[in-house]
């Protein structure tokens, strides 16, 4: 009887070369498929012997960078989302996107069934699973870190280095880094560990794509990014594939340690988490975008933006991507994003990005209106005594109820 296939979001690391084994010991044909988002990795070649030594029939690279940044960073920059006000969400972003590739994977292997190496206390597992389903609502899910007979067995990275060393699965996992951590080209998260107590300060040694900001450069420097239609098309002039513009920035914004972020967070399971985050190219896009939109966007348009902001933020958080209220919102975003076109100019210093200068052709910035200096008659200041009148009638009338409803003598 031939084996069911399962299509595994693999990253090379302990816990899903574990995986690997220990799926394939239960009687499936794993088929490894690992997504280069721009994480730092090892060589992919011994990334596949890996897999290959853990068990997996087939081992698939591929490289997603370019929809990772088109289709799901650049909609959340033009949204200016945060999470709680604070998270930009890399790892959010990259989840349905890892889910969408299984699930093509699966169709092209003839699989029934998907994996993932999430735990059943974090985000990810609902991220994931819901993925599958709204893209294939009869695909299976084996989570082996909700199932008693794994979890019980392997509660921890001592148990996982135990199991790989057993069964002779290469790993480098070590018990000197106490924390663990996800990449992709928008960010580096770190969670777990030492940082559980959140009195507990990150160690230096910790953070990887962001300098020490104490000990950055002693100049600022200053770097402008140009915009078509919301989208981030080039730096200093240079055009850049969305990719490489966003791995750029990650290394000039890097060096003045811009983007680190220590938070505590709202899981959608029903915790609170901490999470130390650096996005220092994210960082830098979102302020700049934000700059942008300033001086070409209406007011209102900017305000139901603002509005929905938390609710599109909460969707990606949630796992809810190809959600249909998600489609809607994507649509409108991209909408808005018509004349969000221009340059921005930004200086960065020692952890610091703030904007130094906006320009655009679609601007509706008018000099002539907004100087406090003689405006030639473009605007007429006793226009502005009606305005306030008619703003204040509803306040005049509040006020006379609150008099008639106050105590006599008070």
């Amino acid at each position: 009887m031939a084996r069911e296939k399962v299509v595994l979001a693999y990253s090379g690391g302990l816990d899903t070369s574990v995986l690997v084994h220990w799926i394939t010991q239960k009687g499936y044909d794993v088929i490894a498929l690992c997504l280069d988002l721009g994480q730092k990795v090892e060589d992919l070649e011994e990334i596949r012997r890996k897999g290959q030594k853990a068990g997996a029939v087939k081992v698939v690279m591929e490289n997603r960078q370019r929809e990772f940044v088109t289709d799901y960073v650049t909609p959340s920059i033009m949204f200016n989302a945060l999470y709680e006000g604070t998270y930009l969400l890399g790892t959010s972003l990259a989840r349905p996107l890892i889910a969408k590739a299984q699930i093509e994977m699966a169709a092209k292997e003839g699989a029934a069934f998907v994996s993932h190496g999430a735990t059943g206390k974090g985000n990810d597992q609902v991220r994931f699973e819901l993925g599958y389903w709204a893209l294939n609502p009869d695909i299976q899910v084996i989570a082996p870190w909700k199932m008693e007979e794994f979890f019980k067995a392997y509660p921890g990275r001592k148990e996982l280095i135990a199991y790989a060393e057993q069964h002779g699965i290469p790993v480098k996992a070590t018990a000197a880094k106490p924390w663990s951590s996800d990449e992709n080209l928008m960010h580096i998260s770190f969670e777990a560990g030492m940082l559980e107590d959140p009195w507990t300060a990150p160690r230096e040694d910790m953070f990887e794509l962001t300098a020490d900001p104490r000990k950055g450069p002693d100049a600022p420097q200053e770097i402008s990014i140009e915009f078509v239609d919301g989208v981030a098309v080039a730096v200093d002039g240079r055009p850049m594939e969305p990719e490489v513009l966003l791995a750029h920035l990650n290394t000039v914004a890097g060096l003045h340690g811009v983007g680190r972020v220590d938070m505590v967070e709202s899981r959608f399971v029903g915790m609170k988490s901490r999470g130390v985050y650096e996005t220092p190219g994210g960082t830098v896009l979102h302020t700049a975008h934000r700059a942008m939109e300033s001086i070409t966007l209406d007011r209102e348009v900017i305000c139901l933006k603002d509005n929905l902001m938390p609710r599109f933020a909460r969707l990606v958080y949630n796992g809810f991507w190809f959600s249909p209220e998600m489609r809607i919102l994507l649509n409108m975003v991209r909408d808005t994003q018509q004349g969000v076109t221009g340059e921005v100019r930004l200086q960065l210093y020692r952890g610091g990005c703030m904007v130094t200068g906006r320009r655009s052709p679609y601007s509706l910035y008018d000099t002539a209106v907004a100087s406090m200096e003689d405006d030639a008659g473009a605007y007429n200041p006793q226009d502005a005594i009606g305005f306030i009148r008619l703003n204040a009638l509803p306040l005049k009338a509040a006020a006379r109820q609150r008099k008639k409803m106050e105590p006599a003598g008070r």
